[in-house]
Protein backbone atom coordinates (compact mmCIF):
# COMPACT_ATOMS: atom_id res chain seq x y z
CA UNK A 1 0.00 0.00 0.00
CA UNK A 2 1.41 2.95 -0.71
CA UNK A 3 2.59 5.38 2.20
CA UNK A 4 3.45 8.99 2.67
CA UNK A 5 6.03 9.46 0.27
CA UNK A 6 3.97 7.74 -2.30
CA UNK A 7 0.67 9.73 -2.23
CA UNK A 8 2.76 12.78 -1.72
CA UNK A 9 4.63 12.17 -5.27
CA UNK A 10 0.96 11.61 -6.70
CA UNK A 11 -0.24 14.85 -5.47
CA UNK A 12 2.78 16.58 -6.81
CA UNK A 13 1.84 15.01 -10.38
CA UNK A 14 -1.70 15.99 -10.26
CA UNK A 15 -0.52 19.81 -9.16
CA UNK A 16 2.41 19.93 -12.42
CA UNK A 17 -0.10 18.22 -14.27
CA UNK A 18 -2.67 21.31 -13.84
CA UNK A 19 -5.34 19.70 -12.06
CA UNK A 20 -6.39 22.56 -10.30
CA UNK A 21 -8.15 25.34 -11.99
CA UNK A 22 -10.25 22.75 -13.44
CA UNK A 23 -14.06 22.59 -13.19
CA UNK A 24 -15.42 19.15 -13.35
CA UNK A 25 -18.49 18.71 -15.53
CA UNK A 26 -19.19 15.24 -15.06
CA UNK A 27 -18.38 12.14 -13.39
CA UNK A 28 -18.47 8.50 -14.98
CA UNK A 29 -17.68 4.87 -13.60
CA UNK A 30 -16.36 3.25 -16.92
CA UNK A 31 -16.13 -0.41 -15.61
CA UNK A 32 -19.18 0.04 -13.40
CA UNK A 33 -17.66 -0.35 -10.38
CA UNK A 34 -19.55 2.37 -8.10
CA UNK A 35 -18.30 0.53 -4.82
CA UNK A 36 -15.31 3.28 -5.43
CA UNK A 37 -17.91 6.17 -4.39
CA UNK A 38 -17.44 5.48 -0.76
CA UNK A 39 -21.16 5.05 1.35
CA UNK A 40 -22.83 6.91 -1.85
CA UNK A 41 -24.19 6.53 -5.09
CA UNK A 42 -22.28 7.51 -8.69
CA UNK A 43 -25.17 9.63 -8.89
CA UNK A 44 -25.01 11.53 -5.73
CA UNK A 45 -20.80 11.99 -6.35
CA UNK A 46 -22.27 13.35 -10.02
CA UNK A 47 -24.53 15.61 -8.56
CA UNK A 48 -22.14 16.73 -5.66
CA UNK A 49 -19.70 17.29 -7.79
CA UNK A 50 -20.68 19.28 -11.12
CA UNK A 51 -19.15 22.37 -11.92
CA UNK A 52 -17.17 22.46 -9.08
CA UNK A 53 -13.82 24.32 -9.32
CA UNK A 54 -10.34 22.31 -8.28
CA UNK A 55 -8.56 25.10 -6.10
CA UNK A 56 -5.79 22.76 -4.60
CA UNK A 57 -4.62 18.95 -4.12
CA UNK A 58 -2.89 18.13 -1.03
CA UNK A 59 -2.47 14.95 1.38
CA UNK A 60 -3.40 14.24 4.35
CA UNK A 61 -1.90 11.06 5.86
CA UNK A 62 -2.40 8.51 3.26
CA UNK A 63 -5.45 10.16 1.72
CA UNK A 64 -5.47 12.73 -1.37
CA UNK A 65 -7.64 15.67 -0.77
CA UNK A 66 -8.51 17.63 -3.96
CA UNK A 67 -9.74 21.39 -2.63
CA UNK A 68 -12.82 22.44 -4.17
CA UNK A 69 -14.97 25.81 -3.99
CA UNK A 70 -17.60 24.25 -2.08
CA UNK A 71 -16.47 20.83 -0.69
CA UNK A 72 -13.81 17.97 -0.75
CA UNK A 73 -13.46 14.98 -3.34
CA UNK A 74 -10.70 12.62 -1.14
CA UNK A 75 -9.39 9.21 -3.00
CA UNK A 76 -7.23 6.59 -0.63
CA UNK A 77 -5.19 4.76 -3.24
CA UNK A 78 -5.15 1.10 -1.17
CA UNK A 79 -2.99 -1.34 -3.08
CA UNK A 80 -3.34 -1.01 -6.53
CA UNK A 81 -5.10 2.62 -7.42
CA UNK A 82 -3.07 5.40 -9.41
CA UNK A 83 -4.11 8.22 -11.59
CA UNK A 84 -3.98 8.17 -15.53
CA UNK A 85 -3.66 11.86 -17.40
CA UNK A 86 -4.96 9.34 -20.64
CA UNK A 87 -5.67 6.14 -21.65
CA UNK A 88 -2.55 3.98 -23.72
CA UNK A 89 -4.92 1.02 -24.52
CA UNK A 90 -8.83 0.11 -24.69
CA UNK A 91 -7.95 -2.74 -22.18
CA UNK A 92 -7.78 0.02 -19.68
CA UNK A 93 -11.53 0.49 -19.54
CA UNK A 94 -11.86 -2.50 -17.33
CA UNK A 95 -9.59 -1.20 -14.86
CA UNK A 96 -10.93 2.20 -14.66
CA UNK A 97 -13.41 3.22 -11.80
CA UNK A 98 -14.10 6.63 -12.27
CA UNK A 99 -13.21 9.14 -14.95
CA UNK A 100 -13.53 12.84 -14.39
CA UNK A 101 -14.29 14.72 -17.42
CA UNK A 102 -13.42 18.49 -17.22
CA UNK A 103 -14.68 21.25 -19.03
CA UNK A 104 -11.83 22.06 -21.23
CA UNK A 105 -12.75 18.26 -21.81
CA UNK A 106 -9.57 16.86 -20.66
CA UNK A 107 -10.09 14.28 -18.57
CA UNK A 108 -8.80 12.60 -14.91
CA UNK A 109 -8.71 8.43 -14.71
CA UNK A 110 -8.67 6.63 -11.80
CA UNK A 111 -7.13 3.18 -12.76
CA UNK A 112 -7.43 0.60 -10.23
CA UNK A 113 -6.99 -3.47 -10.87
CA UNK A 114 -8.09 -5.07 -7.13
CA UNK A 115 -10.38 -2.43 -6.84
CA UNK A 116 -9.58 -1.70 -2.93
CA UNK A 117 -9.24 2.24 -3.67
CA UNK A 118 -11.95 4.36 -2.44
CA UNK A 119 -12.98 8.28 -3.46
CA UNK A 120 -14.88 10.18 -0.76
CA UNK A 121 -17.07 13.42 -1.40
CA UNK A 122 -17.44 15.75 1.86
CA UNK A 123 -18.60 19.22 2.86
CA UNK A 124 -15.73 19.06 5.48
CA UNK A 125 -12.79 17.89 6.36
CA UNK A 126 -14.13 17.33 9.90
CA UNK A 127 -14.38 13.31 9.84
CA UNK A 128 -10.95 12.40 8.77
CA UNK A 129 -8.94 14.95 11.61
CA UNK A 130 -11.39 12.73 14.05
CA UNK A 131 -9.55 9.75 12.05
CA UNK A 132 -6.52 9.65 11.44
CA UNK A 133 -3.44 11.30 13.76
CA UNK A 134 -0.63 13.59 13.76
CA UNK A 135 1.82 13.85 10.62
CA UNK A 136 5.41 12.91 10.92
CA UNK A 137 7.28 15.77 9.27
CA UNK A 138 4.74 18.26 11.04
CA UNK A 139 6.70 20.32 13.76
CA UNK A 140 3.94 19.05 16.37
CA UNK A 141 5.91 15.32 15.74
CA UNK A 142 8.74 15.67 17.88
CA UNK A 143 10.72 13.78 20.63
CA UNK A 144 9.25 14.46 23.57
CA UNK A 145 5.66 13.90 21.86
CA UNK A 146 6.79 10.36 20.78
CA UNK A 147 8.21 9.43 24.50
CA UNK A 148 4.83 10.65 25.95
CA UNK A 149 3.16 8.57 23.47
CA UNK A 150 5.33 5.64 23.62
CA UNK A 151 4.67 5.63 27.66
CA UNK A 152 0.95 6.03 27.13
CA UNK A 153 1.03 2.42 25.86
CA UNK A 154 2.09 -0.80 26.50
CA UNK A 155 1.95 -2.17 22.65
CA UNK A 156 4.36 -3.74 20.37
CA UNK A 157 6.46 -0.60 18.68
CA UNK A 158 5.57 -1.64 14.48
CA UNK A 159 1.67 -2.11 15.54
CA UNK A 160 1.58 1.46 17.61
CA UNK A 161 3.64 3.32 14.21
CA UNK A 162 1.43 1.10 11.97
CA UNK A 163 -1.46 3.23 13.95
CA UNK A 164 -3.08 5.52 11.39
CA UNK A 165 -4.82 6.97 14.45
CA UNK A 166 -2.07 7.80 15.99
CA UNK A 167 0.59 8.41 13.29
CA UNK A 168 -0.81 9.42 9.66
CA UNK A 169 1.20 8.21 6.47
CA UNK A 170 3.80 5.72 8.05
CA UNK A 171 3.08 2.08 6.35
CA UNK A 172 5.59 -1.15 6.30
CA UNK A 173 8.37 -0.01 4.47
CA UNK A 174 9.58 2.90 6.53
CA UNK A 175 8.83 1.62 9.48
CA UNK A 176 10.84 -1.60 9.45
CA UNK A 177 13.51 1.27 7.85
CA UNK A 178 13.48 3.64 10.71
CA UNK A 179 13.42 0.71 13.37
CA UNK A 180 16.65 -0.66 11.98
CA UNK A 181 18.38 2.72 11.51
CA UNK A 182 17.36 3.55 15.91
CA UNK A 183 18.28 -0.36 16.55
CA UNK A 184 15.02 -1.30 17.63
CA UNK A 185 13.36 -4.70 17.71
CA UNK A 186 10.01 -4.16 16.02
CA UNK A 187 8.29 -6.56 18.51
CA UNK A 188 9.79 -4.05 21.45
CA UNK A 189 6.86 -2.64 23.99
CA UNK A 190 6.91 1.09 23.72
CA UNK A 191 6.83 1.77 26.85
CA UNK A 192 9.95 -0.49 27.73
CA UNK A 193 11.83 1.42 24.94
CA UNK A 194 14.17 4.24 26.47
CA UNK A 195 13.95 7.90 25.91
CA UNK A 196 17.35 8.05 24.03
CA UNK A 197 16.39 5.45 21.78
CA UNK A 198 13.07 6.89 21.30
CA UNK A 199 15.03 10.31 20.06
CA UNK A 200 16.83 8.34 17.83
CA UNK A 201 13.53 6.43 16.31
CA UNK A 202 12.00 10.12 15.92
CA UNK A 203 15.19 11.38 13.73
CA UNK A 204 15.22 7.88 11.72
CA UNK A 205 11.81 8.01 10.75
CA UNK A 206 12.11 11.97 9.46
CA UNK A 207 15.03 11.60 7.53
CA UNK A 208 13.85 8.65 6.20
CA UNK A 209 10.70 10.19 4.32
CA UNK A 210 12.41 13.13 3.81
CA UNK A 211 14.60 11.09 1.64
CA UNK A 212 11.99 9.04 0.33
CA UNK A 213 10.47 12.34 -0.97
CA UNK A 214 13.23 13.40 -2.83
CA UNK A 215 13.32 9.79 -4.60
CA UNK A 216 9.40 9.72 -5.12
CA UNK A 217 9.01 7.34 -3.02
CA UNK A 218 9.70 2.93 -3.31
CA UNK A 219 7.92 0.93 -6.23
CA UNK A 220 8.55 -2.69 -5.11
CA UNK A 221 5.34 -3.97 -7.51
CA UNK A 222 2.51 -1.76 -8.35
CA UNK A 223 3.07 1.49 -7.25
CA UNK A 224 3.54 4.00 -10.12
CA UNK A 225 2.59 8.00 -10.36
CA UNK A 226 2.25 10.24 -13.35
CA UNK A 227 2.95 8.90 -16.73
CA UNK A 228 4.05 5.28 -15.40
CA UNK A 229 6.77 6.70 -13.52
CA UNK A 230 8.06 4.56 -10.59
CA UNK A 231 9.57 5.59 -6.97
CA UNK A 232 13.42 4.63 -6.98
CA UNK A 233 13.65 4.90 -3.08
CA UNK A 234 13.65 0.88 -3.34
CA UNK A 235 17.85 1.05 -3.92
CA UNK A 236 18.39 3.02 -0.73
CA UNK A 237 16.48 0.20 1.73
CA UNK A 238 18.94 -1.59 3.92
CA UNK A 239 16.34 -4.29 5.21
CA UNK A 240 12.70 -4.28 3.39
CA UNK A 241 12.40 -7.20 0.95
CA UNK A 242 15.68 -8.07 2.31
CA UNK A 243 15.00 -11.43 3.74
CA UNK A 244 18.38 -13.49 4.17
CA UNK A 245 20.98 -10.76 2.79
CA UNK A 246 23.54 -9.89 5.24
CA UNK A 247 23.19 -6.93 7.14
CA UNK A 248 24.15 -3.50 6.30
CA UNK A 249 25.79 -3.15 9.88
CA UNK A 250 26.75 -6.15 11.03
CA UNK A 251 26.16 -8.88 8.23
CA UNK A 252 24.19 -10.99 10.39
CA UNK A 253 21.78 -11.99 7.75
CA UNK A 254 18.00 -10.26 7.43
CA UNK A 255 15.19 -11.73 8.91
CA UNK A 256 11.76 -11.72 8.26
CA UNK A 257 8.97 -12.38 10.74
CA UNK A 258 5.27 -10.90 10.95
CA UNK A 259 4.19 -8.86 13.37
CA UNK A 260 0.69 -7.59 13.63
CA UNK A 261 0.16 -10.02 10.77
CA UNK A 262 2.25 -7.73 8.47
CA UNK A 263 5.72 -8.91 6.98
CA UNK A 264 8.45 -7.12 9.00
CA UNK A 265 12.28 -7.58 7.98
CA UNK A 266 14.63 -6.58 10.73
CA UNK A 267 18.25 -8.14 12.40
CA UNK A 268 18.10 -9.75 14.70
CA UNK A 269 21.46 -9.13 16.23
CA UNK A 270 21.38 -5.42 16.13
CA UNK A 271 18.10 -4.28 17.03
CA UNK A 272 17.27 -4.30 20.72
CA UNK A 273 14.64 -5.88 22.17
CA UNK A 274 12.87 -4.07 24.77
CA UNK A 275 10.08 -6.03 26.30
CA UNK A 276 8.29 -6.68 29.60
CA UNK A 277 9.95 -8.38 32.20
CA UNK A 278 8.60 -11.67 33.55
Amino acid sequence: MPELPEVQAVVDSLNQNKIPGKIIRSIHSPNGYESVCHENSLSIFQKFLENKLINCIKRRGKFIIIELNDGYLLFHLRMTGKFLYELSNDDDQKYISLKIIFKDNSSLYFKDIRKFGRAYISKNLQWLENKIGIEPLSKKFNAKWLIKTFQSYDRMVKPLLLDQKIIAGLGNIYIDEALWDSKIHPKSISSKITNYKINLLCSSIQSILKSALKHKGTTIIDFQYGNNEKGNFKKKLQVFGKENQPCPRCNQKIMKIFVGQRGTHYCNKCQVFYKIQP
